[in-house]
Parts: structure tokens; sequence; C-alpha cells
């Protein structure tokens, strides 16, 4: 009776494992006609993003209208999709704000994907006035 039970289990072990190898797996459908836009932003006080120490980081998410940790994430997409996510033009932005010359240099960084490609964006500002001026709602957190 022993062998007759488990030749039985055993039977039942294989046609099950098998059964569970001939499943196919689904293809994986997108859960958003937007292309990836996930991004994580910085700022810290130094002259490269190697040697700054990170002061503030968040995360801002674009593929639909804007989430993430930044404050004003629907503001921050919004600057970004009008510049074509060129961080140039929200960085070096012209500005009639007056700064002094003193060196105190600020690094704002922006790592991970926009709209699909890969971002590594770096930036360092003379001083906070500077970056004050010139860093746009991406960058205001």
């Amino acid at each position: 009776m022993r062998y007759i039970t488990g030749g039985i289990a055993l039977g039942a072990a294989l046609a099950l494992g098998g059964l569970a190898t001939t499943a196919q797996a689904e293809p994986a459908t997108p859960k958003s006609l937007y292309a990836p836009s996930e991004l994580v932003l910085t700022v810290g006080y130094g002259d490269t993003a190697a040697t700054a120490s990170i002061q503030r980081a968040v995360s801002l998410s674009c593929s639909s209208v804007g989430s993430g940790s930044h404050p004003m994430a629907r503001a921050a997409c919004a600057e970004l999709r009008t510049a074509n996510g060129d961080f140039n033009k929200i960085t070096k932005a012209a500005s009639d704000r007056m700064c002094t010359k003193e060196y105190n240099p600020v690094v704002v960084t922006a790592n991970g994907v926009w709209q699909g490609r890969r971002v590594a964006y770096e930036h360092t500002f003379a001083n906070p006035c500077a970056m004050e001026a010139g860093k746009g709602v991406v960058f205001e957190f």
C-alpha cells in the first residue's frame, strides 16, 4: 500500500510540475503611454558632484503629470518639457539678479531617465546666490 501511495504522489507531482513548465509567460504590457521619465535631483556644496556634500535630494517622476518627493513636481516637469529635457536651458538661463563674486560653489545634479534616454547632468554655480538666480523650478527644493 505504501508503494502505491508513493507512486501516486510521485505521478501527481510530475504531472503538476509538467503543467508548470509548459505554461507560457505573458508579454509585458506598458503601464503608461509616456516614455519613462524618472529622475533623482540633488543639491550639494562643492566643486563637483564627486566631492560635494549633498544637502538635499528628491525624486521626480514626469511620466504623466508629475509626482515624486519634489515639492513642486508638476511645475518642474512642465519646465523640463518646455526645455525638451535640456538642463542647460534651465540652469544657464540669463537672470537680472545681482550677486557677489564670492566663490562658494554649489553643485546640482540630475540622474535617471528623461523620456526614455539616460540622463547624467551636473552643473556648478559659483555661489548660492548664483544658484538662486539660475536654477529654475527643477532644482527648487
